[in-house]
């Protein structure tokens, strides 16, 4: 408790929250365009829940991780050298996610742009299954991102009630915006290619990260605010075309 009023008083700790919180969020966009597309596939009446789950899931994932920092810290630690590289488990819990998350982003694609094939999408076959996919999936890519995240924090500050506290914010901030992203998303079939467009380059860079090869993330989040910047005015431009139409008839 002393602590914590100590942080209180400590403006520095405030700038530290602050900075963190933002952060999360930030990290947190590529788990809940995740989360958006899978949830889609759902029935929709199990789609709101799926997401709730989802994200659940990730707030109880990362509040763990953070009740075991001195052994996450250590996932940083090489564990063998390969091509140059000290590979450690934080790399290769990285890399395995990369590699799903473009095999997930690449088998959605070919779904979106195959009609037929789309139609025989094993996710929606099965109420049941398709439910206890997506919730498998989801809690895999938790796990990816949320180790990311917490080796994030760690290395912002040393203090582990702002590390609870932003973790808590962001994931709130995601349990807000995940109804209306995923909606957005639905309504708008040109988002869904962007938004796995997205996923395919946050694997490939979570591969690179894994491997050695630092990507700035400013890099990849300015590409994606380009990209969806350029969508949003192709949308405009669709719309006002379609209500020149309409007044045209």
């Amino acid at each position: 408790m002393q602590e914590i009023m100590t942080l209180i008083q400590d403006p520095a700790a405030w700038v530290a929250l602050i900075t963190l919180v933002v952060m999360e969020v930030v990290l947190g966009i590529d788990n809940l365009i995740f989360i958006s597309i899978l949830t889609n596939k759902l029935p929709p009446e199990h789609r709101e829940k799926a997401r709730k789950i989802g994200i659940g899931l990730a707030l109880v994932m990362r509040l763990a991780l953070l009740g075991t920092v001195a052994w996450i810290v250590q996932l940083t630690e090489p564990l063998f050298t390969a091509f140059g590289h000290g590979f450690s488990w934080k790399d290769l819990i990285l890399i395995a996610g990369g590699l799903f998350l473009v095999w997930k982003a690449t088998k959605e694609i070919h779904h979106t742009v195959d009609p037929i094939d789309h139609q025989e999408d094993f996710i929606a076959k099965s109420v049941t299954t398709g439910f206890a996919s997506a919730i498998g999936q989801i809690l895999l890519l938790d796990l990816v991102f949320s180790v990311d995240s917490i080796i994030t924090a760690v290395g912002m500050t040393p203090h582990l009630p702002i590390m609870v506290i932003a973790v808590i914010a962001a994931v709130t901030v995601m349990l807000v915006a995940a109804n209306p992203l995923a909606n957005f998303i639905e309504r708008n079939p040109t988002i869904v290619m962007l938004a796995l467009a997205f996923l395919l380059m946050i694997g490939t860079t979570l591969i690179a990260e894994g491997m050695g090869f630092h990507v700035p993330k400013g890099y990849v989040y300015a590409a994606m605010a380009f990209s969806a910047l350029v969508e949003v005015l192709n949308m405009i431009a669709r719309n006002a075309r379609k209500r020149k139409r309409d007044g045209a008839q």
